[in-house]
């Protein structure tokens, strides 16, 4: 059966892909050669990773540089490194070509910083040190599942005996008029139980001693005095750090068919007037609405117990003993300690 240019055959991809490397820097293939395979598409170079090479293939040098080589195999694992749309990049000769002489920079001032004696530097050192516990925690966040591949089992069980977190309390949006004096409250008290939320936002900027310049220019009337949205008291996300605990306590006791707290709420020295001007009925997110939440949870929490296990292991295999007596003399001084001395 024929096929459509452009289309290549299964067993062909990795060869074709080798053979386009090697045609972008003049190696192996030959141009007078009779018949070329067309290139391969971006989604079939995508799908060519990982390469396999053969153990010749590795060793075939594309560049030297100085008494050390920069090989196919180097150069297909700097590929293989990056993710498919990364490597998309690279699917003309003039962009494989600034592939090859990015490596080769690399390796000049490698090596350039070798002769300089950089690599044998405290800080080289620990930067190493640092790469090196970069990777080994990328190969060990590697072995774990990716989300999408957790088993739905697992993650409806993790759903229905964690049902509790997944329901969404009642919320309340807190307003407030806060004033010097109980009478004062008490008198404003009267004439805000019966007022609507214009009339209110007008009340907040006119005797509020708690106003802000949003509320005095560039927030609406009606949201005049706004706190923001909390939940029940107690319940551990239903906090809010604008929102005192006794204004809070007082919105959830007003009635829903109410508006207005009916008592002068005193707290840090000021009496305050509480209003409730939203509410939202508690709800419960289904198991769809849950599910991604879950996933990345579950990997979250894998990733941590391999982590735990690792450093478990490590520290079984390489003992670590601490000085408590040396580290208690080290001081470190206040950003403005050595201005001071200097002065």
């Amino acid at each position: 059966m024929a096929r459509r240019p452009g289309t290549r055959e299964p067993a062909l991809e990795t060869a074709g892909f080798l053979i386009f490397v090697a045609l972008g820097f003049g190696v192996s293939c030959k141009k007078s050669e009779p018949e070329q395979k067309p290139a391969p598409s971006a989604s079939a170079a995508a799908s060519a990773a990982p390469f396999k090479l053969s153990p010749e293939q590795e060793k075939q040098v594309l560049a030297r540089v100085g008494n050390r080589t920069i090989t196919l195999g180097d150069y297909v694992a700097t590929l293989e490194r990056m993710d498919s749309f990364e490597r998309l990049r690279y699917q003309s000769p003039e962009r494989r070509r600034m592939l090859l002489k990015e490596m080769i920079d690399v390796e000049l001032l490698a090596e350039e910083a070798r002769r300089r004696g950089l690599d044998k530097l405290p800080e080289t050192e620990e930067r190493l040190r640092q790469a090196l516990r970069d990777e080994l925690l990328k190969e060990l966040r590697r072995e774990v599942p990716s989300p999408n591949d957790l088993p739905e089992a697992d993650v409806r069980k993790y759903y229905e005996e964690n049902r509790a977190d997944f329901d969404e309390p009642e919320r309340r949006r807190v307003s407030h008029i806060a004033v010097a004096s109980r009478a004062e409250a008490e008198k404003l008290l009267a004439q805000a139980r019966t007022m609507s939320a214009a009339e209110w936002g007008k009340l907040v900027r006119e005797r509020s001693r708690a106003k802000t310049p949003k509320e005095l220019g560039t927030l609406p009337v009606e949201l005049a005095g706004d706190l923001g949205i909390v939940g029940p008291p107690g319940h551990p996300r239903g906090g809010n750090p604008r929102v005192p605990e006794p204004l809070r306590e007082a919105v959830f006791k007003i009635d829903p068919k109410e508006s207005v707290y009916p008592q002068v709420v005193e707290h840090e020295g000021k009496f305050h007037i509480v209003r409730m001007s939203g509410r939202t009925e508690p709800r419960s997110r289904s198991f769809a609405e849950a599910e991604r939440t879950i996933r990345v949870a579950l990997v979250q929490k894998l990733v941590k117990e391999r982590e735990a296990a690792l450093e478990k292991e490590l520290r079984e295999r390489y003992p670590v003993t601490i000085d408590d007596a040396a580290l208690s003399k080290v001081k470190v001084p206040s950003p403005g300690a050595a201005g001071r001395a200097g002065g």
